[in-house]
């Protein structure tokens, strides 16, 4: 990734609407969800969430399809990993290991991931 892609995404990612309709999105992972649905959910008129939507797929950040009368839209994940793995690149002076939270994923909140013994 070069540094413009990456400042469009963060750039894309620094509107709180924007960045809530990439989680929600990424929420709804593989199926994606419909516009409609998505500015109902995030409770913003659907021509203002076009706009932002637009700005978001203009990022690579996500990708649409049209199915029947619904245009589905789905986080592009692998830009995203793109997006994060060039803000670490050189993490740490090269000591990968001390990285390893970064990348990792979360639990949901208000869930604790199961410990095995």
């Amino acid at each position: 990734m070069e540094s413009e892609q990456a400042i469009l995404a963060l750039a894309a990612l620094a509107q709180s609407t924007r960045l809530g309709v990439f989680r929600l999105l990424v929420k709804h992972e593989p199926e994606g969800l419909a516009a409609g649905d998505i500015a109902r959910a995030i409770a913003v008129p659907q021509n203002t969430m076009s706009a932002h939507l637009a700005i978001l797929a203009r990022a690579g950040l996500v990708m649409s399809e049209r199915k029947s009368r619904s245009i589905i839209y789905r986080a592009n994940l692998a830009r995203f990993q793109e997006l994060t793995s060039f803000m670490v690149e050189d993490c740490c002076g090269g000591r990968a290991e001390q990285c390893a939270p970064i990348a990792g994923c979360k639990p949901a909140r208000g869930k604790r991931a199961k410990v095995t013994a």
